[in-house]
């Protein structure tokens, strides 16, 4: 039976009871999830047995190490299987035994891996799990803390919680605000993202399941979090790249009132998405190519059956499906909400990192081989628009083909980016960034670019670099390995960029507390304003960018008249 959340009791050192441990195990084992999360890389000697905190459900085990209270694989919703298959997420049933929650659970279904970012593959589909990082929980010293619930990238097509070790972001380093941490795993892909006739008729919320399970996954949170110490009523919502087009679907969506108080934007905000009419095709042809004809024969599909159609490990097949204004879930686009105030108004931090089109390039040339071959100038010049030429002449890159690409693909998102914050700015609390350290280690493995004086190609500050100074060993998926960008060996951070990890961290924690990156006041981040729009540099050392300065770094002045306004 259901406890009401003030029946939530702390209680120490509980007998232990593994009602999960058996079917857990099994499948760990064959989704390799064991071998590949930056976590179980962790001393098995500095794990303790940790408290048992009851829940709505029932009660939870964790683990506690190195201060920090753990509570990993916890269900906040049904396994979406069966005939639960693209239908809205359901209530997980209650038990009794304390759950094990020392382990993560299953990885979503995915088959598509971005080269070293995410994998190995998995044919889970009983995948809704969360996982929480305190350093406190109810019934210990302290007043409640400010919650930060993080959404992970991956194209909505791969990725896991599993690679985001919340750690240091809960007890929020020297100058920080200590958080509690929730991590999540939600639908990828075909399984999360399906616009089909044979579902959509069947008169239930369609289309966008992988939102309405981080909605179910920020419920248990309103539900469950003061047991772990947390704060319901200061709860941010934030993740990067797709965790932050996931975070603008809910800013939008009506289903999400209330249940969060702020928003993190992590490379990038966005002003327009693809279509409904665009994705009911792709649906419709997916059923096609399966053989179905109806809803049941889609259901009974294998998971690998699905995955083979949807894609490989290097690329989306052509019914890959991904974030839309479906009219109900997600009402409108992105750009329109903004102009429209058609939002949750709410502090929003957000932002990119300067060389966005590096890790595109990177999944390339991982793929390219082997050998690896980097972008030829050959290429550069046959796939780019004569009048995109004229403003990024090869000549003023060193001649250096990926250097070019590098800032055409980047700058038209960076002044996408700072279109949002001007639009943003007259109506909320408004906080932009750009990550702009280029020496950051990073997890693919170093490939050649004989068009540089370096011989390698260069990282400098691409996507998902900035993650692993907010989670502490990031590395994309099992196969990634960080690396120093000049000498190709193995390093985490070190040095001056721990103090800007720690900077970071202090940023986003305080903002999870305050609404304010700052905790209180307008500096070293200053709010953008219409009269002010400044951006924070995260760089070594820290500085501001004017938005006169961001535009013209990023030709904007080209870029403006041909983006979507």
């Amino acid at each position: 039976m259901k406890k009401s959340q003030q029946n939530v009791v702390f209680v120490s050192r509980a007998p232990r009871n593994s009602i999960r441990r058996g079917l857990l195990l099994g499948s760990w084992l064959i989704a390799g999830v064991l071998s590949t999360s930056s976590a179980m890389a962790w001393d098995d000697e500095q794990r303790e047995e940790g408290p048992v905190i009851k829940t709505v459900e029932g009660p939870v085990r964790g683990i506690s190490r190195n201060g920090v209270y753990e509570f990993l694989g916890i269900p906040y919703a049904a396994a979406p299987v069966g005939d639960l298959r693209w239908m809205p997420p359901q209530p997980v049933k209650p038990w009794d035994g304390a759950l094990d929650a020392t382990h993560y659970a299953h990885t979503c279904a995915q088959v598509t891996e971005f080269g070293a970012f995410a994998g190995p593959s998995s044919t889970s589909e009983d995948c809704l799990y969360l996982n929480i990082f305190t350093t406190g929980v109810r019934g210990t010293k302290g007043a409640l803390k400010p919650v930060l619930v993080w959404i992970h990238g991956g194209g909505n097509i791969d990725g896991e919680s599993n690679d985001y070790n919340g750690s240091k972001l809960a007890t929020a380093g020297p100058n920080g605000t200590p958080t509690v941490v929730v991590t999540i795993n939600y639908r990828l892909g075909i399984f999360g993202f399906f616009s089909n006739s044979f579902i959509n008729a069947e008169g239930h919320l369609w289309g966008n399941y992988g939102i309405l399970d981080q909605q179910a996954a920020l419920r248990w949170v309103q539900a469950n979090i003061a047991a772990f110490g947390g704060d319901p009523n200061k709860v941010t919502l934030g993740g990067q790249s797709a965790g932050a087009r996931d975070t603008t679907a809910n800013l939008i969506s009506p289903f999400s009132k209330g249940l969060f108080q702020r928003a993190i934007l992590e490379s990038y905000p966005e002003i327009s998405w693809v279509t409904a009419a665009q994705m009911l095709p792709r649906g419709d042809s997916f059923a096609a190519a399966a053989g179905c004809s109806d809803a049941g024969c889609l259901r009974s599909l294998s998971a690998a059956r699905i995955l083979q159609l949807q894609g490989t490990p290097n690329a989306n097949g052509p019914y890959a499906q991904q974030v839309f204004p479906d009219g109900t879930i997600v009402p409108l686009q992105p750009g329109d909400a903004w102009r429209t105030g058609q939002f949750h108004h709410m502090p929003i931090m957000a932002g990119l990192v300067h060389d966005e089109e590096n890790f595109g390039l990177s999944i390339a040339e991982y793929f390219s081989g082997p050998p690896q071959v980097a972008l030829t100038a050959a290429q550069y010049m046959a796939n780019t628009p004569a009048n995109v030429l004229a403003e990024y002449p090869l000549s003023n890159y060193g001649n250096d083909p990926q250097l070019a690409q590098d800032r055409v693909g980047t700058d038209p998102i960076a002044c996408t980016t700072r279109r949002v914050a001007q639009l943003l700015a007259p109506q909320v609390p408004t906080y932009m960034y750009e990550f702009n350290y280029q020496n950051a280690p990073y997890y693919f493995p170093q490939m050649p670019n004989v068009s540089s004086p370096t011989g390698h190609f260069q990282p400098l500050a691409a996507h998902t670099i900035d993650i692993q100074f907010l989670f502490s060993g990031y590395h994309g998926g099992n196969l990634g390995v960080n690396l120093d960008q000049t000498t190709g060996e193995p390093r985490e951070l070190q040095g001056k960029e721990i103090t800007l990890s720690e900077q970071l961290i202090a940023a986003w924690t305080n903002f999870a507390a305050t609404g304010d990156p700052n905790g209180s006041g307008n500096s070293p981040w200053p709010t953008f304003t219409p009269d002010s729009p400044v951006f924070f540099s995260e760089n070594i050392p820290l500085s501001t960018l004017t938005g006169a300065q961001f535009s013209v770094n990023h030709h904007c002045a080209f870029w403006d008249p041909i983006l979507p306004q």
